[in-house]
């Protein structure tokens, strides 16, 4: 349980901060997986929400699924794309991940630094997400022993809308206290046949992004308002701070999936 002063300190807050946040994805459809096959995916490192500025990916530096504590290398399954947002094109990544057990898959991206002009610094977003097969879990609650993550307190897959998330913030596996963490619903979600978006199924929300700021011991909650994809980034929270002579934010990112009760 968490204490109801560790709640209050983690109330989410609107901030001064960019409207439009960068997130990168690893996508599928549904994270609920029926029987055994290969998984499509989609690598893309984009502005979901308002469905904005997509970003050219970089050959990402890792990438792999975990079941039942057991890492499946997915590098060699990686295939660039172009992917069409509404404004702009971009390099992206298509890819499948075999589901042959029953259980979590965890899903990791550690993403070459993308420099951001506007700012000219670099960004990389080390990031998650849970795939579930047979309605087994296994993973889902560990630490993946990324530089920084997000560790989730709620099943990430079958999240209740209406109901809330937590997680704790994590850098080098101790829990970041203060950390920003920015949260994005995936109001346009790609369509795996064209590689471009779908039409958004929601507006941005006045007055900035959604932010949460994690209490003394890394946690945060979150109330969740609607179906569908929701992203969670840590700014900043990783231990590498400098990429080619530049700064370089490296964040914590965790995409989970809520529903509606029927």
């Amino acid at each position: 349980m968490i204490p109801m002063k560790a709640l209050a300190a983690a109330a989410v807050l609107l901030l001064p901060t960019a409207a439009q946040a960068h997130f990168q994805l690893i996508y599928t459809e549904n994270p609920i997986i029926e029987g055994p096959g290969d998984v499509p995916l989609r690598l893309i490192f984009w502005h979901p929400f308002e469905n904005g500025h997509a970003m050219d990916m970089g050959a990402p530096q890792a990438f792999y699924a975990v079941n039942k504590g057991k890492k499946i290398d997915l590098i060699d399954r990686l295939e660039p794309i172009t992917f069409q947002g509404k404004d702009n094109a971009a390099a992206a990544y298509a890819a499948t991940v075999p589901v042959t057990k029953a259980g979590d898959y965890v899903l990791v991206v550690e993403p070459a630094p993308y420099l951001e002009p506007s700012e000219d610094i670099f960004i990389q977003q080390l990031t998650k997400v849970y795939l579930n097969h047979a309605e087994l879990p296994t993973d889902w609650s560990e630490p993946q022993g990324l530089a920084t993550e997000i560790v989730p307190l709620n099943k990430p897959y079958n999240i209740l809308a209406g109901s809330t998330f937590s997680g704790q913030v994590l850098s080098e596996g101790k829990p970041v206290a203060g950390a920003e963490i920015e949260i994005e619903y995936m109001a346009a979600e790609p369509d795996l046949a064209t590689n471009a978006p779908r039409a958004p199924s929601a507006g941005p929300m006045p007055g900035g992004a959604v932010v949460a700021i994690s209490d003394a011991n890394g946690y945060f909650t979150f109330g969740v308002p609607k179906a569908g994809w929701w992203g969670f980034a840590a700014l900043g929270t990783g231990p590498a701070k400098e990429h080619a002579g530049k700064e370089l934010s490296q964040d914590a990112v965790i995409w989970v999936r809520a529903w509606d009760v029927k």
